[in-house]
């Protein structure tokens, strides 16, 4: 996403966000600073393990605290997988939006559905609960969309196939995580003209 707009958009922009570290499988802890290009901006608020729930509460503070205009949001799968049903989990979106407008009324939001994973493939029950989470927040989204703050549901990108873009049937590897980022640049591309189509 970064070199995409980096090469696609006319204007400044600044990737913000309160925490700079990423998650070491080996330490199990968010210590590592191994980008994949050092010049990469660190700035984020991804967390391994977090969900809805866990960034609900934390959202209103990080937008005002970092000025941030526009969210770029995956989040669903470890909030079905471990804590909480599909209407409890669209619940925390409500919460998650109304505390980020608290903090910025203009702030606009891009959403990802959750997307294919394994679970999905062998547990039934899971797989109708994200199905049943991707319909609440369609419909989320639709609700809470308004002019001055508005909310784009991303489409799911059309060639996402969890034996090549996964490393272990749920987490993105480089393949899958450029086509999460080609789904959020598309959206904010479509809806408000914000670089070009995303060709990575």
């Amino acid at each position: 996403m970064w070199e995409h707009l980096r090469e696609t958009y006319g204007g400044p922009f600044a990737l913000v966000g309160p925490r700079e570290t990423l998650y070491d499988k080996a330490a199990d802890a968010p210590v590592s600073y191994e980008y994949a290009d050092p010049d990469f901006p660190r700035a984020h608020l991804a967390g391994w393990g977090e969900g809805w729930l866990h960034m609900a509460p934390l959202i209103g503070e990080a937008v005002h605290s970092c000025e941030a205009d526009v969210l770029l949001v995956s989040l669903g799968l470890i909030d079905l997988g471990f804590y909480t049903n599909a209407e409890q989990t669209a619940e925390n979106v409500h919460r998650f939006v109304a505390a980020a407008r608290s903090a910025n009324p203009r702030v606009r939001l891009v959403v990802l559905p959750v997307i294919p994973n394994v679970r999905a493939t062998a547990d039934a029950p899971f797989a109708a609960q994200v199905t049943r989470f991707n319909e609440l927040l369609a419909k989320a989204v639709a609700d809470l969309d308004e002019s001055r703050s508005p909310l784009l549901l991303a489409s799911p990108p059309p060639s996402y196939d969890i034996r090549l873009d996964t490393y272990d049937g749920t987490h993105p590897n480089a393949s899958g995580e450029r086509k999460i980022a080609g789904a959020f640049a598309d959206a904010m591309y479509q809806a408000w003209g914000v670089g070009e189509p995303y060709e990575g």
